[in-house]
């Protein structure tokens, strides 16, 4: 963007705070790929209630359909969407990633994925292998972008990581969310898209944990993710409600971790499983405050004005963190996915699994 043009804005802003008697000073900002953050320093007499009542003032003064007042490390901004938005790309950030040793050091190490770039321009990972990690909800409405981010986590752990150090148990009921993951290595067993089926593998997971409870073992990681898990559960019912609950409640020290997303994070659709078993929420644009409540855990978290197109908040231990999905094409994942499987030479996981579930069916 010009500099012209955000210098013309940021004189706009000042007008909109001083025409409601809100005086404050924009001192600087910070271009990301999806938003510009102007960041204002108020008089010492104006609220900053005042100025989050202003936020609709601002957004139609400068012509854009939204305006958030964030803080972040002691700083105050204004942050509004870009007109020359840009995507974050998983390759070209994985690239970055790979030229810092301990950065590459860190995504080899199972459980590690990319999810995008915080709002300062840093490259954001998630460790589900943390204690303090484990399971996570992916929560949005139609165009928020949650299955494109379910994929970048996908495919970043699977671009590093070997079967016999992840596994993936994937269950896709409108059945194309995931379908470029049909030939992985990685998977435990084939995607899932049937009610039916869904059941007899989710027993078999939670059979499979408690084994591996018992036992004391935690490797392979097996990550199981859910492409839409308010349509699951009015599918298939409490029993398989419960059998989540249990995966949740006991899942991490067998080494299973659950990714689940939503489009209704609603207390009556999901409430009761989500309520207290996702320490981490990444939410994108949901409809409304009373949806970005439950599905942050948190109230305040700004989920209902967010852009849309993989623009999300982290939720986690008590911070919120706004980052920008990185995206990557179907047909990337296909072309990786078959290069990775040519440098496997090992016999998986899956494999091994896949018999032990024909065998029970």
């Amino acid at each position: 963007m010009e500099k012209r043009n955000l210098n013309f804005q940021a004189d706009k802003i000042e007008m909109v705070f001083a025409a409601h008697k809100a005086p404050a000073r924009v001192w600087g900002g910070r271009l990301t790929p999806r938003t510009v953050q102007f960041h204002i320093a108020p008089a010492a007499n104006t609220r900053l209630s005042k100025l989050e009542s202003l936020t609709e003032e601002v957004a139609l003064a400068l012509g854009t359909p939204t305006a958030r007042l964030t803080r972040s490390n002691g700083t105050l901004s204004i942050e509004v969407p870009r007109s020359d938005s840009r995507f974050v790309s998983l390759s070209q950030l994985d690239a970055r990633l790979q030229s810092d040793e301990h950065l590459r050091r860190a995504l080899a190490s199972p459980g590690t994925a990319i999810l995008g770039m915080d709002s300062e321009g840093v490259p954001l990972l998630l460790r589900l292998s943390s204690p303090d990690v484990a399971h996570c909800l992916i929560a949005g409405t139609t165009g928020s972008g949650k299955t494109e981010l379910a994929r970048t986590i996908i495919t970043s752990l699977f671009m590093h990581q070997k079967p016999r150090d992840i596994q993936f148990a994937l269950f896709d009921p409108k059945g194309h969310g995931l379908a470029p993951f049909t030939q992985a290595a990685h998977l435990v067993f084939p995607i899932v898209s049937d009610p039916d089926e869904t059941m007899v593998r989710m027993r078999f997971l939670v059979s499979e944990m408690e084994r591996r409870d018992r036992e004391l073992l935690e490797r392979p990681r097996v990550i199981i993710v859910i492409d839409e898990l308010a349509d699951l559960l009015q599918m298939c019912g409490a029993e398989l409600e419960a059998l989540l609950t249990r995966l949740v409640q006991r899942g991490r020290s067998a080494g299973f971790s659950l990714v689940a997303c939503t489009q209704k994070p609603s207390t009556r659709v999901v409430g009761s499983l989500v309520k207290a078993n996702f320490p981490v929420r990444l939410v994108g644009r949901v409809a409304s405050t009373d949806d970005a409540r439950v599905a942050a855990g948190i109230g305040g978290s700004g989920a209902e004005k967010l852009a849309g197109r993989g623009d999300f908040v982290l939720i986690a231990g008590g911070q919120t963190i706004r980052f920008q999905v990185a995206y990557i094409q179907q047909d990337e994942i296909v072309a990786l996915i078959d290069r990775r499987y040519n440098e496997i030479a090992e016999p998986s996981f899956g494999a091994r699994v896949l018999g032990r579930l024909r065998r029970i069916k």
